[in-house]
């Protein structure tokens, strides 16, 4: 409900501005606005493909915005569906299915969906965590409350294990739980924060915490430095391998698959070929059709400059081919 009022407010406003400021005129140029909702995991993802593609796009004939809305992935699916709301874009961890597709041809309306990334999923902890290397079976062990605390792995003083997620129902939550660990219901050490944010800010803060994020969020870019749009517009179009690092403020853990000796972190070369296990696709829906302010954020972000800007986050773009990485042949790769 808080959504479907937010957006229904958003198109009043939007059509409002548009009635005063839209359209072509001596004065200035022309104004579109479109709102996109996106699964919140994938915040700083889009945010990036927005600032790229404003730039980008905008001259002085054209102003575009694009407007986004972070909400859980059952709210972004949700706002498509509901024939009260305007919205026509969304990003998701899943294609629709034939109902929901059904439903959306009742109102003539042809949804388009296309994989724009593969994004995994990163596990981290403090820094004054010893222990950097973890199985899955492990890890469902810990999710299921079945491993309480650290010790029972490693020799460790820290004590009991505190599983952060991003957010209560969140798609990474639901993958956790319906993909890796076949339904079982979480244990009692398992948490939700507001944000990915906040799971990173509780890592950082807790040695006992395991942080569960969108490897997005833990790209040394996240580190607070600030890449003017300048630049990140300039990276998206050059064609280098540059290395891919981490945040040094946590420590990503190098995850072993199952019947697998060897524990390898969330690097792009690792997600492509499959060594990491932890992964899920990344989708963008669309109703519009060509001629559009929706059609053309679309066909950016599923083109070649907005898949190298995917890149530069860290995910794996559906696109481009994985950055070359250097990897620690010791112990976990």
């Amino acid at each position: 409900m808080k959504l479907k009022l937010f957006l229904s407010g958003l198109f009043v406003t939007l059509l409002l501005s548009a009635c005063g400021g839209g359209g072509s005129s001596q004065s200035g140029p022309k104004v579109e606005r479109m709102t996109l909702v996106c699964d919140a995991s994938f915040e700083n993802i889009m945010s990036q493909e927005i600032d790229v593609f404003e730039y980008s796009y905008n001259n002085k004939r054209r102003q575009a915005w694009v407007i986004p809305y972070y909400v859980s992935q059952r709210e972004a699916i949700d706002s498509l569906m509901d024939p009260d709301n305007s919205v026509r874009t969304i990003v998701t961890a899943r294609r629709l299915t034939k109902q929901e597709k059904a439903r959306l041809h009742n109102r003539k309306l042809k949804p388009r969906e296309q994989r724009i990334a593969v994004d995994a999923i990163a596990l981290i902890v403090n820094e004054k965590n010893p222990q950097d290397v973890i199985s899955l079976k492990e890890l469902r062990q810990i999710l299921s409350g079945e491993i309480k605390t650290w010790d029972e792995m490693w020799p460790t003083k820290l004590d009991t294990i505190r599983v952060v997620f991003d957010q209560n129902g969140s798609s990474i939550m639901q993958f956790m739980r319906d993909s890796i660990c076949g339904g079982v219901r979480f244990g009692s050490n398992v948490y939700a924060e507001q944000s990915a944010r906040d799971v990173f800010d509780a890592v950082t803060s807790r040695p006992n915490a395991l942080g569960i994020v969108g490897v997005s969020w833990v790209s040394a870019d996240m580190d607070g430095t600030v890449i003017s749009k300048e630049e990140m517009r300039a990276r998206s179009t050059a064609n280098d391998t540059t290395m891919l690092e981490f945040n040094p403020a946590i420590k990503v853990m190098a995850v072993a698959g199952d019947g697998s000796v060897q524990a390898y972190k969330p690097y792009q070369a690792y997600i492509f070929d499959g060594r990491y296990p932890l992964f899920r696709s990344v989708y963008m829906i669309t109703t519009t059709v060509g001629g559009t302010l929706n059609n053309a954020f679309y066909s950016f972000v599923t083109g070649m400059q907005g898949q190298k800007v995917i890149q530069l986050t860290g995910v794996l773009p559906a696109i481009v081919q994985p950055r070359m990485v250097n990897v620690s042949t010791a112990g976990a790769q």
